[in-house]
């Protein structure tokens, strides 16, 4: 069966940052674009960390073409030099975005991606697999259609898939029983999860500036409740590049972060325990659970009431079971940019600017973007991820020279080289840093580290 492809609409998977990027492009190249967004709207993820401030102002956090497509509104451009948070991201860019006429009817919510591949044939077969479309199963409120596409664009990021918080890659023994006990990613310490952690015991895992930011939101609260105590413990047997560059980051709300951290480290207002790996953990009555692992005098265990795991996270590929994909052995990423995004070598800043040619699979026409396209890599900047677009939209529409093209310049002084990850993304939002591959901090919760062009500078913000 013979597909005749050129006529039908791109899918775009995730409703994040950079898949509504992905489809602003796409628009403006006069694809059809169909976003398919699991969550109820539009960035689903970045939602959860509404309350955390990112470390970049506005100028680095607006796509080029989303931007183009809102002066055509009313859309009130922010004040530039402004750091947002994660709910002003939304409320203030994303929201407005995805209201437009053009991109509004591109939107499918409630619609789950739950399988990728080609009409007709499986992952085997090979003859005449480029000229079969794909063929996307979604589950949207409860019912499973089948729809054809020309191309796939997966930019559903990693944020459903944290990091454990155990040694090995693992959870540790015992989590099961304690889960209750045990929040993966950005708790409102200060807001509306409060109650969970005042006057408690807290553990916090993690080395990243997501880390850092529990640890003194945690602070915060016990001037308010002194009997809140705060554990930390990290994997790192260094502690040399923890902190970051503090006054000498060029981005001064992450260097001001790790300087307050390290501050109330050395005032013993936190207990620091690194290295330090959790092997079990077992519950203690009703509310507390025993943490069991090596730290640098050997076994130790201790006693906690609730645990807040800020390890990063990895990507999902369970849909793409039936596409032919590249991926990278260790850091899960797509196979050509593992030697570039290696946060072993990397920062954010030393990776260099790429698109459509390194994000190409074995499966002609499909492509994974944004932080998904990194793997387990900590290093992903939300400019880069614009960038990816950019480069796919064109190559996907034919343009193989603007698709060739780098439009993007990150320098790697200032900005990324001077420190470790911060953390969390946002779907598709973004951080970076340098963790150790098991502990990378993803970037989940939208505390971008992202540099670009002049001319990129000048014209997001007019």
């Amino acid at each position: 069966m013979k597909i005749q492809n050129k006529n039908l609409p791109v899918a775009v998977i995730g409703a994040g940052p950079v898949g509504l990027a992905a489809a602003a492009h796409l628009l403006e190249r006069g694809e059809r674009p169909v976003v398919f967004e699991a969550g109820a709207s539009v960035a689903h993820a970045v939602r959860q960390w509404s309350h955390v401030k990112m470390f970049s102002p506005w100028r680095y956090n607006i796509d080029s073409a989303a931007r183009r497509l809102l002066e055509q509104s009313d859309w009130r451009q922010p004040d530039c030099d402004h750091l947002p948070t994660g709910g002003e991201l939304v409320s203030d860019y994303l929201e407005p975005l995805s209201k437009l006429p053009s991109l509004a009817e591109c939107l499918r919510f409630e619609s789950k991606v739950l399988a990728v591949t080609r009409v007709g044939i499986d992952k085997v077969r090979t003859q005449g697999r480029a000229e079969r479309a794909f063929m996307l199963r979604v589950d949207e409120k409860g019912e499973q259609s089948e729809s054809l596409f020309k191309a796939v664009i997966d930019a559903s990021g990693t944020w459903g898939n944290p990091n454990p918080m155990g040694s090995h890659g693992l959870h540790p023994i015992g989590e099961e029983s304690v889960r209750d006990r045990i929040e993966y990613g950005l708790p409102d310490i200060l807001g509306k999860d409060q109650a969970d952690y005042r006057n408690a015991t807290v553990l916090v895992a993690g080395s990243g500036h997501s880390a850092f930011t529990g640890v003194l939101e945690l602070l915060e609260l016990k001037k308010q409740y002194p009997e809140t105590s705060i554990i930390w413990v990290m994997r790192k047997r260094s502690l040399d590049k923890v902190f970051g560059g503090g006054a000498n980051d060029a981005l001064p709300a992450r260097g001001e972060l790790g300087s307050r951290a390290k501050a109330a480290v050395d005032a013993g207002e936190v207990e620091l325990i690194s290295p330090f790996e959790i092997q079990r953990v077992v519950r203690e009555g009703e509310k507390q659970m025993k943490v069991v692992g090596h730290g640098p005098d050997g076994e130790r265990e201790f006693v906690v009431d609730r645990a807040i795991v800020k390890t990063g996270f990895r990507p999902d590929l369970g849909i793409l079971r039936e596409v032919r994909i590249a991926i990278d052995e260790s850091l899960e990423s797509v196979r050509a940019l593992g030697p570039l995004i290696d946060p072993n070598e990397h920062s954010c800043g030393s990776v260099p600017p790429h698109g459509a040619r390194e994000l190409a699979h074995p499966e002609q026409d499909f492509y994974i973007v944004g932080m998904k396209s990194y793997g387990r890599a900590p290093t992903f900047l939300l400019a880069t991820g614009y960038e990816q677009v950019r480069s796919v939209a064109a190559e996907i529409a034919g343009d193989h020279e603007a698709a060739a093209r780098v439009e993007l310049n990150l320098p790697e002084t200032g900005v990324c080289s001077a420190g470790p990850a911060p953390s969390c993304d946002g779907v598709s939002a973004s951080s970076c840093g340098v963790e150790e591959k098991e502990e990378s901090e993803a970037a989940c919760c939208g505390q971008p580290d992202q540099a670009a062009s002049d001319q990129e500078r000048t014209s997001c913000c007019g």
